[in-house]
């Protein structure tokens, strides 16, 4: 499949083998996997880091076939409150970046670009998450207020 800003193809990656339940050779059970998750996150990780760590430190190869919830329901069962979900979240802190490299390098065209096709993706993010109801209907990304947004 194309890359969405850019006319070439992208490189095709593994997917994940289509599993119904948690491996024999996996050790850790629901319960040490979701304490271990909600340790992580007071040591202030993201979800994706958390994910990450699981894989490689702790040899977990899939969160929600272990506990039958993936690792933003195990936080929010924990009390978590998210304002934005991860993945618009990082473009957010992407697009914030880049507008402050654009307040002192005026005519780097480039980046200008880079800054449209971010925002770009976040709308577009945006309206996904309005229809599946995951952001409230009157939630907007403004950019000189989306430094306000994602304040914890």
């Amino acid at each position: 499949m194309a890359k969405m800003h850019t006319r070439r193809k992208g490189i095709s990656g593994p997917t994940k083998p289509l599993r119904t339940e948690e491996p024999a050779w996996s050790t850790m059970s629901g319960d040490e996997i979701t304490n271990v998750v909600i340790e992580l996150r007071k040591q202030g990780m993201s979800t994706s880091k958390i994910g990450m760590v699981l894989r490689d430190k702790y040899g977990v190869p899939d969160v929600k076939l272990a506990t039958g919830k993936k690792i933003t329901q195990i936080l929010k069962d924990d009390g978590e409150d998210f304002a934005v979900p991860e993945d618009l979240y990082n473009l957010i802190v992407k697009a914030i970046g880049l507008r402050k490299h654009m307040n002192y390098h005026t005519n780097d065209v480039h980046n200008k670009r880079s800054l449209q096709n971010v925002e770009s993706k976040i709308r577009r993010l945006v309206k996904y998450y309005h229809s599946t109801k995951v952001l409230p209907a009157d939630w907007r990304y403004k950019p000189e207020t989306a430094e306000m947004l994602i304040t914890r």
